[in-house]
């Protein structure tokens, strides 16, 4: 074999290798973040008996980028609010009736499980009326974001949940504003314990 060509040869096994250890490092990678991706917001993959424990939204709902009123006054963008951090949002009157203090006591008990995952998930209460309910808030629940959604700028934000389903709900946005997941604030805290505590495990933002 002539020296040029046994060279030649040489140099083509090598790259042949060098693609395969890529394609092998590419899939070490990719296959887990795709399975993760497609257990929760797949639906082809996505097996008959589900592992999550809250309603699944399918498909998840993309947000609306719009300017809200925070409880103190100051304009804030919802896709600013969302952005880097999971949210878990009640929606309700702003005076905060026995359930809604319920379903709020509950989401900053099951907050405080997550230990040090816990600065991972905000808290956030939309209010549609009467906002708000602020010794009760600042004394109770220190640290949860509330927003007076009554301006229409809010109510084009309240529109993109789902009307028949918010009583009694808590929902989960992930950090890149899509909302995916209801649970129901009366149901068993573990139920919503274990749902925020496997989506931390798998998301690589927020």
């Amino acid at each position: 074999m002539q020296p040029d060509l046994a060279l030649s040869q040489q140099e083509q096994a090598q790259r042949n290798r060098g693609r395969r250890t890529l394609l092998v490092l590419a899939a070490i990678f990719f296959v887990p973040l795709a399975i993760s991706f497609a257990l929760y917001y797949g639906s082809a993959w996505r097996p008959a008996e589900r592992t999550n424990k809250g309603e699944l939204l399918s498909p998840v709902v993309s947000l609306p980028t719009v300017a809200l009123r925070a409880n103190d006054g100051s304009s804030i963008s919802s896709d600013t609010l969302l952005a880097g951090k999971w949210s878990v949002v009640y929606i309700g009157d702003g005076a905060c009736d026995t359930d809604c203090r319920s379903a709020l006591v509950m989401l900053r008990q099951t907050r405080l499980t997550l230990a040090n995952e816990m600065s991972r998930v905000q808290r956030l209460f939309l209010a549609t009326s009467d906002c708000c309910a602020n010794d009760y808030l600042a004394a109770e629940h220190a640290g949860l974001v509330t927003v007076d959604a009554q301006q229409a700028e809010g109510q084009i934000l309240l529109q993109a949940f789902p009307a028949e389903s918010r009583a009694h709900a808590l929902y989960i946005v992930d950090p890149l504003g899509n909302l995916m997941m209801r649970h129901d604030a009366r149901e068993n805290p573990k139920d919503l314990q274990a749902d925020l505590k496997k989506l931390l495990k798998l998301s690589h933002v927020g």
